[in-house]
């Protein structure tokens, strides 16, 4: 019996994993994708399964429930929401978009309620059947934990190969919704051939050493909190850490949170072997908490540098074990925390039920703290620092409440204090060069390597190497000049008047560097620019480059912080003759936001009568096709796309007349009294004589007709499919 309960527990944590990647990523499509959205989604979730383990507790305790028929009853109630869900959250959207950060956060918290309470409502009342049965929480907690959370890692590999590029977002719920509904009808059925010999199984009795000196158990409650924090908080540090490395694609979040389940779960097996030994007393399996917490936060804290290191010869999925290991360390502390403080009796399901509580508000906190405030306040050399000083501490504590001789606390105490010394020592030089190590990688230390300015916020992190090229979570974003003899990128925004006749009204997603947004605040026609960034680190870049920091002075512009899409759907009524965008890349994390027919239909809407939205599509055939099939008329303009409801009509002399006018902050961009200016000026020119782009030149002009005949067969974007994120992806 108990191997069909762990299959069916195995199967039951992948669709949760399923849902949460999904609903997540539909909650950032509806609220905006910047770090208070995140944290708030992420929060909302923890928070369901936190109330749920407490719901599942209680329910456990009543001896007149049958918890393998509530257990599959729950199951088939997620299905039914997991089917329902994404038009719910939909129809949500066109009440709240453009929320409040505090509705927000509520609203969230409404729309996973419901079956976040369920899934976490599952483990208390599996663990209370088994431990009635064997009479042993750790095994018990142990074996479960493991597949169900091996469930879910397993869940995250899968997701990123194969049900989100292949069947997108609705149709990978509806695979979730059918697991939910085989485990959940197969578990109905195991109830009813199996209930009269279960009622009349007789329930081992219970070991001594598990009766005897528990540890304390509101003491197990504060450390399984504190192991949480750490846990989640390390998360946060190795999701950054390797999004920079790896440039940001959809599939890094998959593999790290699959690596860090997966280490969760093995150490849950490794948790019930320690358990299982007849040699097991509560205080040696004390001394073994205290070791595990110990090692996993040293090994934690030294990730940054070794991935850093590694990358440089090395794919970064070769360094995922070290999250794994770091993971498995950590998870095995919460079952023996469970087998040393919960007794084996009929209320074990109600006191794992705190004690999960207590390691998700942990965790909660880890995230809102590390994510929310110490982002912006610290390095990631000090957040590492800090992480392994609260494991140290941990640990500590650990053996400060065991039962050990005063001697051998004394001892632990004084190697507590070599290794906070040693952590702190070595953070400086271990962590001196990571960022540039993991940006360049292989060609690490060669000349124009070296950065000269490290912005690390919540937001991200921005750098500038010595070359003045600017990048954006370790992808390049361009560079911080606006001078046309240094760069030929300063083109694309120099050429608004070869499409618009006017344009006086300018909306900007994305001010990276601030060279697009300078050059275009200073167009002769322009009177109001509004520029929408979600990372504020940009903003200090732009302060301390004289080339574009006049940008933050110019009385044309508005500058807000905010997601693109959110600020977009709270903004309706204002309109703009363009839009421009310098997108990021198509195949990063969340470009789908800014790709979609669903965003280019936002967009459609904020433009004045013959507006254009004019946006890098990064050379993507996918989202070149999207946008000429979504809008009646289209030009490529090299990586660039110009649409509109209205015809466009280049006209390059005027554009010409334009660019002899161009002032920037009162110097002419060009001067026709110089050769190099003159030859620079007619090149640019001469773009405009590439069309109709019969033949494809990628830094040429293309007519719309061209480009849907060369892209025949390309899907079009959606929020549901996320084309290019899943499908046309580079590995760096």
């Amino acid at each position: 019996m108990f191997n069909w309960l762990y299959l069916l527990f195995f199967l039951s944590g992948f669709p949760a994993l399923i849902y949460q990647i999904v609903w997540q990523r539909t909650l950032f499509t509806i609220y905006g994708v910047n770090v208070e959205s995140v944290t708030i989604v992420v929060s909302a979730f923890m928070l369901g399964l936190g109330i749920g383990s407490l719901a599942g507790g209680r329910i456990s305790k009543s001896p007149s429930v049958s918890r393998l028929l509530l257990f599959g009853a729950i199951e088939l109630g997620i299905a039914a929401y997991g089917v329902g869900a994404l038009p719910l959250f939909q129809a949500v959207a066109r009440f709240s978009a453009g929320a409040p950060l505090l509705e927000t956060g509520l609203l969230s918290f409404a729309l996973v309620l419901v079956p976040t309470v369920l899934m976490g409502a599952t483990l208390p009342l599996l663990v209370a059947e088994l431990v009635r049965l064997s009479r042993h929480v750790g095994r018990s907690v142990g074996i479960l934990y493991f597949v169900n959370t091996l469930g879910s890692a397993v869940a995250c590999f899968v997701a990123a190969k194969v049900t989100m590029p292949v069947l997108g977002m609705s149709r990978s719920v509806a695979v979730a919704a059918a697991l939910n509904v085989l485990v959940g009808s197969s578990v109905l059925i195991l109830h009813f051939r199996w209930r009269g010999s279960l009622a009349a199984e007789e329930p081992r009795p219970a070991s001594s050493s598990n009766l005897a000196a528990m540890f304390p158990f509101p003491i197990a409650l504060t450390l399984v909190g504190l192991a949480g924090f750490i846990s989640l908080g390390y998360e946060i540090v190795w999701y950054r850490i390797y999004s920079f490395a790896s440039g940001g694609p959809a599939q890094c979040f998959a593999y790290v949170l699959g690596a860090f389940l997966a280490g969760v779960a093995f150490g849950s097996l490794l948790s019930r072997t320690l358990c299982s030994r007849a040699s097991s007393s509560a205080t040696r399996l004390q001394c073994s908490i205290s070791l595990l917490v110990l090692l996993a936060s040293l090994l934690g804290f030294v990730v940054v540098p070794l991935t850093a290191l590694a990358v440089r010869h090395i794919s970064f999925l070769w360094t995922l074990p070290m999250v794994a290991v770091t993971a498995s360390m950590l998870g095995a502390t919460f079952p023996l925390m469970c087998h040393i403080s919960v007794r084996p009796n009929s209320d074990a399901g109600a006191g794992l039920s705190y004690l999960y509580l207590s390691n998700i508000i942990g965790s909660a906190a880890g995230a809102w703290v590390v994510g929310f405030v110490l982002l912006d306040l610290w390095s990631i050399r000090w957040i590492s620092v800090f992480l392994a000083l609260a494991g140290v501490l941990l640990a500590l504590l650990t053996v400060a409440a065991s039962s050990l001789p005063a001697m051998r606390k004394g001892v632990a105490a004084a190697s507590a204090a070599v290794v906070i010394a040693a952590v702190v020592i070595s953070s400086g030089p271990l962590f001196a060069t990571v960022y540039g190590q993991m940006q360049y990688q292989a060609e690490w230390g060669q000349p124009g390597t070296q950065l000269t300015d490290i912005i690390e916020t919540r937001g991200g992190v921005v750098t500038v190497d010595e070359d003045a090229a600017i990048f954006g979570g370790g992808v390049f974003d361009g560079w911080v000049s606006t001078d046309i003899h240094e760069t030929d990128t300063v083109i694309k925004p120099l050429s608004l008047s070869l499409f618009h006749p006017k344009p006086e009204e300018v909306l900007i997603i994305g001010m990276s560097g601030g060279a697009w947004s300078e050059i275009i605040a200073n167009h002769p026609q322009v009177k109001k620019e509004v520029i929408i960034e979600i990372n504020p680190g940009y903003v200090q870049v732009v302060q301390r480059y004289p080339a574009v920091s006049p940008l933050l002075r110019n009385p044309k512009v508005e500058l807000v912080i905010d997601d693109g899409r959110r600020w977009m759907r709270r903004n309706r009524q204002r309109k703009f003759d363009m839009i421009i965008m310098d997108t990021t890349y198509y195949w990063r994390a969340h470009a789908t936001n800014l790709l979609s027919v669903e965003f280019l239909d936002l967009v459609r809407t904020m433009l004045k009568p013959g507006g254009i939205l004019y946006y890098n599509t990064t050379f993507s055939a996918t989202a070149q096709r999207t946008g000429a099939a979504r809008f009646p008329y289209a030009l490529r303009f090299g990586g660039l796309l110009a649409v509109s409801d209205s015809p466009i009509r280049i006209d390059k002399e005027r554009w010409r007349n334009i660019l002899l006018n161009y002032r920037l902050e009162g110097k002419p961009i060009f001067d026709p009294a110089v050769a190099e200016d003159r030859d620079i000026l007619a090149g640019i020119l001469q773009i405009a004589d590439t069309l109709p782009g019969n033949s494809y030149r990628s830094e040429g002009m293309e007519t719309r007709e061209n480009i849907l005949r060369r892209t025949q067969g390309k899907i079009i974007i959606t929020d549901d499919n996320m084309g290019t994120e899943w499908g046309e992806y580079n590995w760096r």
